[in-house]
């Protein structure tokens, strides 16, 4: 590696990087892709998600009858946002969404389609919203599942940069730690850092931090692509929105591996980067701890259906629009607002057949391995698909029982808070029950989920036909104790749409370019205060295109 010379150095070999190798490989451009872990970690985290990609008015939407617009998108995206810092932070992450927003209703799909990826036909919706047309939320389904989820994403891109380092365009330096920008006369030209003991880990397994040497690079330009700060419990509290959403959570479970530090963050600003929006996260309320765990604190999401009933802490039910799959900080701050930091789900076994999926490639093998025979058995056949059917058998956070007294009397067990008493929860399900009896409501909860199964796609495969808790037909009863989950930071260093670093002054920081989640996927936080679902990937794949097209032009 000493005797490669790089027009560019790419830090950190995630997805944003290997888009951002890929493009500057394309222009013919020498580039060194450096990362603390070994290659076993290549595509970062992109390869352990679920694969889901926004489209706006997509082929696939159209088949199931959803009409779908760049306005309309645009719509949801900027009420989601809620932009309010116009004037400084915010100044370039609205456009990039505009930007964005733009790229997924046209050349988005025809880019990754001409790179091998393909396509589930059904399209999900998430993040539904908070109950207004101009506010947060998807207006209609625009989660597009990778066949193939995250691995297939991240080869797609993998394949020509392996391609390209046979050809001698691309070199990798893995166990290479970025301790520092080299800045010369205000420009970056380089890095400084530290080599780590080798490690052959599996992916996603903690690794050393033994420093066995040290190394200096130096390019005409340096891409930070390192990711957010997911695992960094110390970081994520210390910039917790505590006004905004309530108190930091004492427990916390990661939906990133150990490696998901931040540092280059702290080591780009140092080198004159502007950080902007450290207060805006996207972390989840439905957390589980894995109960076969990769990396420390190891947590699944569950992206559940309608159907179940959301209880806080004490066996209280959440207001409207707090339903799964509605609003992911409000309904975080309704936790949060109960001196608690975990919630309930309580289900039939009816729900939990259709309406539990659990996020990530690994709890997903069917449609990660592109076995359609299995997919089929999988999804189709009476019961739960089999990873959640091990987590209702293993997993600490769940509560089967036949009636209601013993599914409290669990509850109670695994509580970090409150006594539940059975005869409120009784209760509160009775009068949800009541409202079955006819195909009208006035149940809120009852109302959405009558809305959402007109969507074909939740109609066949994602929505439980509304039925009564409390009958065994539709039994057992099950809870499951959300506890929150850290994935990403949705604030980060401002780019311009070249994904050139700013510095606070607003003018370029020359030989700098950022892109993926440590640019807040592109601006500094492209998502604003919400995320719409389906963005992360997009943003990675967006915001490293940027910036490997803008550098094979600066570097004629």
């Amino acid at each position: 590696m000493s005797t490669f010379e790089p027009d560019v150095i790419v830090v950190g070999a995630g997805l944003a990087g290997l888009v951002a190798t890929h493009e500057l490989a394309l222009a013919g451009k020498r580039v060194l892709v450096l990362d603390q872990e070994n290659r076993a970690n290549l595509g970062g985290q992109a390869f352990w998600s679920l694969g889901g990609l926004f489209f706006v008015d997509s082929p696939e939407q159209r088949r199931m009858g959803i009409k779908d617009s760049r306005d309309l998108a645009l719509q949801d995206w900027l009420g989601s946002a809620a932009f309010d810092r116009l004037e400084d932070q915010d100044s370039w992450a609205q456009r990039w969404a505009e930007a964005y927003v733009d790229f997924a209703a046209t050349e988005k799909r025809t880019y990754l389609h001409e790179l091998g990826l393909r396509l589930l036909p059904l399209v999900g919706w998430a993040e539904r919203g908070a109950g207004s047309a101009t506010g947060h939320g998807n207006s209609v389904p625009r989660f597009h599942l990778t066949w193939g989820t995250g691995p297939e994403v991240v080869r797609v891109f993998a394949e020509p940069v392996a391609a390209a380092e046979e050809k001698g365009l691309v070199r990798f330096g893995f166990r290479h730690q970025v301790d520092e920008l080299l800045v010369e006369e205000g420009a970056v030209v380089g890095v400084r850092g530290s080599v780590l003991a080798d490690g052959d880990g599996a992916r996603g397994v903690k690794s050393s931090r033994e420093v066995v040497g040290d190394f200096v690079r130096r390019a005409r330009a340096v891409v930070v692509t390192s990711g957010g700060i997911g695992h960094n419990h110390e970081l994520i509290r210390r910039h917790w929105p505590t006004e905004r959403l309530g108190p930091a959570p004492k427990h916390l479970i990661s939906g990133v591996p150990a490696h998901v530090d931040g540092r280059m963050l702290q080591i780009s600003e140092d080198a004159g980067a502007n950080l902007v929006n450290r207060d805006r996260i996207w972390a989840y309320t439905e957390g589980v701890h894995n109960w076969d765990p990769i990396w420390p604190d190891h947590a699944i999401r569950i992206i559940p259906g309608p159907s179940s009933l959301w209880l806080d802490a004490t066996g209280a039910r959440f207001p409207a629009p707090n339903f799964p799959g509605f609003d992911s900080l409000g309904t975080m701050k309704e936790i949060l607002a109960t001196g608690c930091d975990y919630s309930w789900f309580v289900l039939t076994q009816a729900v939990i057949e259709k309406e539990f999926a659990l996020s990530g490639s690994e709890q997903n093998p069917d449609i990660t391995q592109k076995d359609v025979r299995f997919l089929l058995r999988s999804r189709l056949s009476k019961g739960a698909p089999d990873p959640i059917e091990k987590f209702k058998q293993h997993g600490e956070d769940f509560v089967v029982a036949d009636t209601v007294e013993a599914l409290v009397e669990g509850m109670n067990n695994l509580s970090r808070g409150p006594v539940i008493d059975p005869a409120d929860l009784r209760r509160t399900i009775t009068a949800r029950d009541r409202e079955i009896d006819n195909s009208f409501s006035k149940d809120l909860q009852l109302m959405a989920i009558n809305n959402a199964r007109q969507s074909r796609t939740d109609r066949l495969v994602r929505v439980a036909k509304p039925h009564k808790f409390l009958d065994p037909d539709n039994g057992p009863l099950i809870a499951v104790r959300l506890n929150i989950l850290t994935r990403k930071t949705l604030g980060g260093l401002q780019t311009n749409l070249d994904s050139q670093v700013l510095r606070e002054d607003g003018t370029p920081l020359r030989g700098l370019y950022a892109a993926g989640e440590v640019a807040g996927f592109g601006g500094g936080g492209v998502h604003g205060y919400n995320a719409l679902e389906g963005t992360f990937l997009g943003g990675c794949i967006f915001s490293g295109r940027a910036a490997g097209r803008a550098l094979a032009q600066h570097l004629t």
